[in-house]
């Protein structure tokens, strides 16, 4: 059993979602929302953001850490604030010795729903099917956008990809692919 804590990082608003993957089964653990002050400085956001975080942590002991990657937007504010954020949630995880991983909003869209465009509801909706919870289950969609981090992390452990080091290992391993 792995048990995966997954994040969905926000200045306002930051999700998280715990599950545990067993073989190809995931089981909810814990899930929830960290809201912060639009009115608040940003330490002050992000030392709230930081202590929940450490405080989910004890809480629930994750194996391991997956966040979403930032969202390149146009307003490069709003893109370094959440990388404000993601930094110490990443930080939260790193001085528990947590491995952590990172995957685009896109990918995990894709992972979860089954195309990279879907809406944070369609997101929902599948969170709640994967994890057999009842359609009518309570959950703040960054509360879901967090739990599909986390099954997007442990659909990516149960496929991993294959590895392949360089061009000449290629050719090397599969000469018939090669065309002269």
């Amino acid at each position: 059993m792995m048990r995966i804590l997954g994040v969905d990082p926000g200045t306002l608003i930051t999700g998280y979602g715990v599950i545990d993957e067993k073989g190809k089964n995931c089981n909810l653990v814990d899930f929830g929302v960290i809201s912060t002050g639009s009115t608040m400085s940003m330490p002050l956001r992000l030392r709230i953001i930081y202590k929940e975080l450490i405080d989910v942590i004890e809480k629930s002991t994750p194996d391991e850490f997956a966040i979403e990657s930032a969202f390149y937007s146009k307003n490069v504010q709003s893109t370094l604030k959440l990388g404000y954020t993601r930094g110490v949630s990443i930080l939260a995880a790193a001085l528990r010795e947590i491995p952590t991983s990172e995957y685009s909003p896109r990918e995990v869209k894709q992972s979860v729903v089954g195309h990279g465009n879907a809406s944070k509801e369609q997101v929902a909706y599948m969170v709640r099917k994967l994890l057999k919870l009842e359609q009518s289950t309570d959950i703040p969609l960054d509360a879901t956008d967090a739990l599909a981090v986390a099954l997007c992390h442990a659909s990516k452990r149960m496929r991993p990809r294959a590895q392949v080091k360089s061009w000449k290992q290629f050719v090397e391993e599969k000469p018939e692919r090669v065309k002269s």
